[in-house]
């Protein structure tokens, strides 16, 4: 086969397997290693030799290694100080440790030990931080965690990536002399960032160009990365210092959208070739020690990670949510068996082994989070044995706010700015305990419980507020309302659509979908910004809510019955266009006959 019958048979099997493992909730690397095993020389044998492939792609970690520097901004590392190099070492370090002692213990000599033990301790940043943002979880305590150890392993690439020539006894031949050369250059590259490389991507962005910027960006690369090579260390680590010269850099964001694709790309190629040169065959000759071997190097880093979240001060659930994604070995480690096998570190065979044992638990992953969701959280998960709170039972507020978080406490506070008596429920603890903090008199409970809502004085109220985030917990509230307190005017928070026809089921009226009227707000200012003028503005987005507020009424009737429910969205769309356009020929209209008329001269 010729470079182009390969490329697009490489293209089309990426295509193929990459969207189908995503379907079955695997991560996009296992996609690309699938490819790489399916086409390499171990099942179809497209190619016989994949390091040719391998040392194109190893580009793509030059680029990734810039761009991880270029995100390393002084300012947000000194900020982050105490977790990275907190966390983040102390998981590197005790994981490290505890495997490089293990594999001592089997007999492995002490270079190959370390390279290994701090090789597999380290986990897929791709990999941990693509499931922790399908699962919504970035934001939590120990989404943070995890973002914070995953910084620092990053980091600890480069100096073990710098250690691989010198373990495998390259390194011997270093004199002053070249000792000397380091330094110097490490000075130019400090000089050079600011007198000469800031100014020409200045020059270069003049031209207005993308593409010559992108040359320029890749240029740089390439030159920081072939300086260190010639000093006989990796292109990695130039790559990565200019990366980190760079951070502060007026032009970082639009250096890293141009380089974004182009690592992708090639990265992606990379993990194809980890995959081709992954020897499957082992999996069914050494199945007992393969597996032994995946298990237990991900039980010991769970175990580590756990301990690390527990010394960090976090509870036990929140230890064993932040273990749970970085449990798995990374694509790092590919990169550093890689250099070291091409180093005479170890044997190709042994880094076969290495690299296997990395493929598999990523590929276990997906299921071990499966597990954490399904048996460990419901055992795990904090339980509040606290009473709920008793209201008084001469309340006699005219107002019941149910939910106390944000959307309801801005209702409260315009209550109590009119001093309007309210009576506020929560059922989660940890918020209640919050907002008392504040002053605010809220009452520990859950609002579906009909026992509380009567002890609330609900049915001697005269507005109930469903401000609920929990779309079950507020559509049993809504429910509850409409059995035993019909008489009570019910207004609803709906967190959307979906939400809202739900609670219009149960005869709420008065409904408010959270983002809907800011949106509207938004979308007028967005209007004047683009020339429209003030009032027709306001006009527009005044003639859209009614038109939608009609068409929620009219969709309600059919929202359970789907293939409806879709036509008369596409139905409406195109309605809405022709209201719109018949509005502007009628103002075009209306424009012309105010028009003055110019007597002729």
């Amino acid at each position: 086969m010729d470079v182009l019958q390969i490329v697009a048979v490489f293209l089309g099997t990426t295509l193929l397997m990459v969207p189908l493992l995503k379907r079955l909730g695997l991560a996009s690397v296992i996609g690309y290693l699938a490819t790489g095993i399916l086409l390499g020389p171990h099942a179809l044998g497209l190619l016989d030799d994949p390091h040719v492939v391998l040392e194109f792609s190893e580009y793509g970690i030059v680029l990734l290694l810039f761009l991880i520097g270029i995100e390393l901004e002084p300012s947000r590392l000194w900020v982050l100080r105490r977790s990275v190099f907190g966390m983040g070492a102390l998981q590197v370090g005790l994981t490290g440790l505890v495997l490089s002692g293990l594999l001592l213990a089997a007999d492995l000599s002490p270079a190959v030990s370390f390279i290994v033990g701090f090789g597999l301790a380290l986990s897929s940043t791709a990999f941990a931080l693509q499931l922790l943002s399908e699962k919504g979880q970035l934001n939590t305590r120990h989404g943070r965690g995890a973002f914070t150890i995953l910084l620092f392993q990053d980091i600890a690439v480069i100096p073990l990536l710098a250690l691989v020539p010198l373990l495998g006894g390259k390194g011997a031949d270093y004199g002053w002399e070249d000792f000397g050369k380091m330094l110097l250059v490490g000075g130019l590259f400090i000089l050079s960032s600011r007198v000469l490389v800031r100014p020409a991507l200045r020059f270069v962005a003049s031209a207005g160009t993308p593409e010559v910027f992108t040359a320029a960006a890749l240029f740089l690369v390439c030159g920081a990365g072939l300086l260190t090579e010639f000093l006989g260390m990796s292109m990695s680590l130039g790559a990565f210092a200019a990366g980190v010269l760079l951070a502060d850099s007026e032009y970082r964001h639009e250096i890293e959208a141009s380089l974004l694709p182009i690592k992708s790309l090639l990265l992606g190629l990379f993990f194809i070739a980890v995959g081709m040169t992954a020897d499957i065959e082992l999996l069914g000759t050494e199945t007992g020690l393969i597996i032994g071997c995946v298990l237990a190097m991900m039980a010991i880093k769970f175990l580590v990670l756990l301990l690390v979240g527990r010394l960090s001060g976090h509870n036990l659930h929140t230890s064993v949510q932040l273990a749970m994604p970085l449990a798995q070995g990374g694509e790092f480690a590919f990169v550093l068996f890689s250099a070291a096998a091409a180093q005479s570190l170890f044997s190709e065979a042994f880094a076969q082994r290495l690299i296997l044992i990395v493929t598999l638990s990523m590929a276990l992953t997906p299921f071990a989070f499966m597990l954490l969701e399904k048996v460990l959280e419901p055992l795990l998960r904090p339980r509040d044995n606290r009473a709920y709170d008793e209201v008084p039972e001469d309340q006699t507020n005219p107002v019941v706010i149910a939910g106390f978080g944000r959307f309801g406490q801005i209702v409260a506070r315009v209550l109590r700015m009119h001093h309007i008596g309210f009576t506020a429920l929560e059922s989660d603890v940890r918020q209640v305990d919050f907002v008392r903090r504040f002053g605010n008199q809220v009452y520990y409970g859950n609002p579906a419980n009909i026992e509380l809502l009567r002890s609330a004085g609900v049915g001697r109220a005269r507005v109930f507020v469903l401000a609920m985030d929990n779309v079950r917990d507020s559509v049993k509230t809504a429910d509850a309302m409409h059995r035993h307190f019909p008489h009570v005017a019910v207004y609803a928070r709906a967190r959307d659509r979906a939400h809202a026809y739900q609670l219009m089921d149960l005869g709420v009226e008065v409904i408010n979908r959270e983002t809907y009227l800011s949106s509207l707000d938004l979308a007028q200012k967005i209007l004047m910004a683009l020339g429209l003028g003030e009032q027709r503005a306001e006009q527009n987005i005044r003639r859209f809510r009614e038109y939608d507020e009609k068409l929620m009424l009219r969709q309600h009737a059919i929202h359970q019955d789907e293939a409806k429910l879709i036509e008369s969205v596409k139905a409406s769309m195109r309605e809405l266009e022709d209201l719109f356009e018949n509005d502007a020929m009628v103002a075009e209209a209306a424009a012309t006959r105010a028009e003055p008329l110019h007597p002729e001269t």
